[in-house]
Parts: structure tokens; sequence; C-alpha cells
């Protein structure tokens, strides 16, 4: 185990509170900072990407985590991306120059690649088509600035996590499995449509197995094999809760569309924002899938993609967690 002092920089998020967790009881020493301070289980020192003197708080680390980030579709101005995701990447370079810290692991994203083909690996072309992925594809470049600059000191490891989901989180896949336990989802299309998913336990394995890294530049998509596709992901989600083998009701994609353009004139007439819009009935009906080498980086997850999706199922719908914490992402 190479690094003994770790910085986890936007800690107090959803990855970074597992994180956190992972590296306790492995005994290995961290400090969390965020700009967030208010925690019911960590301590955590205030650090604001975008102040470069707080930064001066990560002074006698020796490896440096950014999971900081502005991620949610609906954040506005749109300048809050580059504040937050491209400049605070520059001023961690700059803190992490200042106080000789020369191993930065960063969280990326699939989101640099865009609508991408299918199977799309670390290799892909980068073709954003919105602020999050263009952000977080310029700030790799800043991170891989300052890695070439001592390349045989420097150690730099970009990770590009597809959805990543588990107990707690409140993204895309709790909103379908909260839809699907409520009785509330309707199947639209044929379901052969797959979706690369990462669930939590998993990427922070792989974080903390990529602490052993030597000096370079690794990068590695974050994908958990093999990849549902709608069908099994609906089924497995209703075997779960229901004990039901199908995925229940299935209308066209015709019909499907519609309403999401339906949903979206109400939505402007009222000024209400709806569970469905056009948009994200296009998201549910495309194949978003992607290849990773982590297995080449000598990782196997501890669990499988139906364990997690089991953990996290009775985490939220069939047991009381009422009283822990939830974190709200895309």
């Amino acid at each position: 185990m190479n690094s003994k002092h770790i910085a986890l920089i936007g800690g107090a998020g959803f990855v970074g509170t597992y994180l956190s967790k992972k590296l306790n009881k492995d005994l290995i020493n961290h400090k969390i900072f965020d700009i967030n301070t208010k925690s019911l289980e960590n301590k955590i020192t205030l650090v604001d990407v975008e102040n470069l003197n707080s930064l001066d708080q990560i002074r006698g680390m020796d490896t440096i985590i950014n999971l900081a980030a502005i991620h949610r579709d609906d954040t506005h101005p749109i300048s809050r991306y580059d504040d937050v995701n491209v400049q605070g990447a520059i001023n961690v370079c700059l803190a992490a120059r200042k106080h000789d810290i020369q191993k930065i692991i960063f969280t990326s994203s699939v989101a640099i690649y865009g609508f991408a083909p299918a199977n799309t690996n670390e290799n892909g072309t980068p073709n954003y088509f919105n602020d999050y992925g263009r952000t977080k594809y310029l700030a790799e470049q800043v991170y891989k600035k300052w890695q070439a600059e001592d390349s045989k000191n420097r150690t730099l490891i970009i990770i590009r996590p597809t959805v990543i989901f588990g107990e707690g989180n409140r993204g895309n896949v709790f909103n379908l499995l909260e839809k699907i336990a409520s009785k509330r989802f309707v199947m639209f299309g044929n379901g052969k449509n797959k979706k690369s998913m990462a669930y939590i336990e998993n990427v922070v394995h792989f974080i903390k197995h990529t602490f052993s890294f030597k000096p370079g530049l690794h990068t590695y998509n974050y994908v958990d094999k093999p990849d549902f596709d709608m069908n099994s992901l609906i089924t497995n989600a209703r075997k779960i809760l229901f004990n039901k083998d199908n995925v229940g009701l299935r209308l066209p994609v015709f019909l499907g569309i519609s309403i999401g353009y339906l949903a979206d004139i109400i939505s402007k007439v009222t000024k209400k924002k709806l569970p469905i819009s056009v948009i994200r009935v296009k998201k549910f009906l495309n194949t978003t899938q992607f290849q990773t080498s982590v297995n080449e980086a000598g990782f196997t997850p501890p669990f499988s993609l139906n364990e997690a999706l089991i953990r996290t199922i009775h985490y939220e719908f069939l047991e009381d967690n009422s009283d822990k914490p939830n974190f709200k992402t895309e």
C-alpha cells in the first residue's frame, strides 16, 4: 500500500462516504474535505475547490482523490460546471504542486463519450453532448498536463464510472426502482436495450485497488459486467419485490414518446417538473453500454450486479432505513 495520507476532496458525497467507510475499515489514514461540512457520520474539513487558498488544508497528504463535481442536469448558471469541474481541477493541481503531492485519483465520467457506440472502451472518442461531459473531459486534460510535467514520479488515475447506484443513492436507478416498487412503472419498447451500471461498493473497492499503481497515466471506465438489458433489470427487480417473473405492462415505443411529449407540454404550461419527459423516455429506450479494462488491472469486484441489485432493493424498499442518510444525484 503506497498511499498513507489520503485527501478525499468532495468526500461528503455518495462515493466519498462509502469510500471513507472502506478506508476506515481497512485502517487507512485519510481526511475528508468538502464544501459541505454537515455530516452525521464524519468529521469534515472545509475545502472549496473554487478557492485555491482553502486547498492549503491538504498539506501533509500524499494522495488526492478528487470527487468534487457539479453534475446535475438542472444546474444554473451553466458557468458553474466550468467553475467547479475545470477551475477546480486547475486549483487541485496547483495545490498538488505546492504541497509536493505526487498521486491524484480523479473520478471523471463516461459522459465524456456522449451518445457513444455500444461497448465503447477507454480509447473511445470523446463526443460529449452536455456541459457535465464537456467539463469532465476538460478536467481530464488539466490533470494529464500535471502528470506529464513529471511523468516518472507522478501518478494519475482517471476513473470514468457509468451510472453509479446503491444503498442511499437517489439517482436515476433509484427513481426507476422506486417506480417499480410503487407499481407505477410501465415498460416501453422491447426491452432489449442494455444499460451499463456500477455498484457503489464495487466502485470504492476499485478506487482502493488503484492505490498501489505506479507512476504513470492510468485510465479506466468503471462498469460492472455483464450488463443487464432492460428486460432483465425490470424482471429481476420485480422478482425481488413481488416474486413476479415478468416486466409487467408493456407499451409500444411510439406511445411512450407521445406520453413524453405530452408531459413536456403539461410541464411547460404548469411550470412544474414531472417525473416523465420525452428526454427521459428516450434515455430509457437507448442502449448505454461501455466496456472496461479493470479486470486487466487485476481487479475482481466483490459483488455481482445481481447481488448489488438485491442488496439495494432490500435496503431501500424491504427494510426500514429511514434514519440513514440519502444522497441526491442524477
